[in-house]
């Protein structure tokens, strides 16, 4: 797969113990978009953050917290994006979960497989 020029940044924020069944709704996106072939995502693990209910969620050494913040990167092409959000929400609406979906215009300069 071979993408260049101007594309989207989705950016999902939600918690590390948000989970639709049994299993975290951070895998279940990862999974989905990787079944309808996006790019990529990638992760992203915060030490301390708060939501719409202004908790804070914190990695302090006497406080450990098992619901840490979370971000989710993907890029892609627009139409791709923007085809995968109304899946997220589902799965937000499913799991029973909070979070924030952003979408921000990304230049791609360079992007490869090592795959032949």
């Amino acid at each position: 797969m071979k993408i260049e020029g101007e594309a989207k940044l989705l950016r999902i924020f939600l918690g590390e113990a948000d989970k639709i069944s049994h299993l975290p709704v951070y895998e279940k996106i990862v999974m989905e978009a990787r079944k309808l072939n996006l790019a990529g995502a990638t992760v992203y693990k915060g030490v301390m953050g708060f939501g719409s209910n202004s908790r804070i969620h914190s990695a302090k050494i006497l406080r450990l917290s098992e619901d840490l913040p979370l971000v989710i990167e993907i890029v892609d092409e627009q139409n791709k994006i923007e085809e995968f959000i109304p899946l997220v929400e589902k799965i937000f609406e499913n799991a029973g979960c909070g979070g924030l979906i952003t979408m921000e215009k990304a230049e791609i300069i360079k992007y490869t497989s090592t795959k032949p």
